[in-house]
């Protein structure tokens, strides 16, 4: 039997499907509930069941607020920019940009990181060290793991490729535990 689209209402059948956050939608249904743009199952964030694009919907509306915070380019706007229009914006001159590189220290090998190969030999997941090979592998934070072994950094709960918060290269699941590592805190 069929089921409804939680955003159209309407009947979807399985050759226009695709399932994100345990529902049915038609392909061009599941869209960000901030901007409308049309969002790939697994390539996005969820907040009260909802789907929001990772940048800027979410990251705007539910994430850390205060100053610098959102890395560089991270503006926060009441509605997102539509397509077309420039929003001004501070410029820096790429003198001091590169400037700005170079005075960062360079960080030691993350747990995160992998060992990428052009040779054909499959990669090393990042958590057990062992290759990852193409039918079993998972890609997020731009590494390929085991789908097992992509799990929350803080409370080991199995994570979904872009269904998760990134903190220095590790993986954490958004609700509670980059809340409660990263975001604001307040005053006791």
């Amino acid at each position: 039997m069929a089921s409804k689209c939680p955003k159209c209402d309407k009947t979807v059948y399985f050759a226009e499907k695709v399932t994100s956050l345990g529902k049915d939608w038609h392909k061009f249904c599941l869209k960000c509930e901030r901007c409308n743009k049309t969002l790939t199952p697994g390539g996005h964030a969820e907040h009260d069941r909802k789907p929001y694009c990772h940048k800027p919907c979410y990251a705007t509306l539910f994430g850390p607020k205060g100053v610098n915070i959102g890395g560089a380019g991270s503006y926060i706007y009441d509605k997102p920019p539509s397509e077309g229009h420039l929003i001004p914006g501070p410029i820096e001159h790429a003198s001091k940009m590169e400037e700005k590189k170079m005075n960062i220290a360079p960080k030691g090998p993350s747990k995160a990181s992998s060992i990428t190969t052009f040779t054909g030999e499959p990669n090393v997941c990042p958590c057990c060290s062992k290759k990852v090979y193409f039918a079993e592998k998972v890609t997020s934070l731009g590494k390929d793991w085991h789908r097992p072994c992509l799990r929350c950094e803080r409370c080991g709960k199995t994570l979904i490729p872009g269904g998760h918060a990134e903190h220095d290269g590790q993986p954490y699941c958004h609700k509670p535990c980059y809340g409660i590592l990263f975001g604001p805190k307040g005053s006791s």
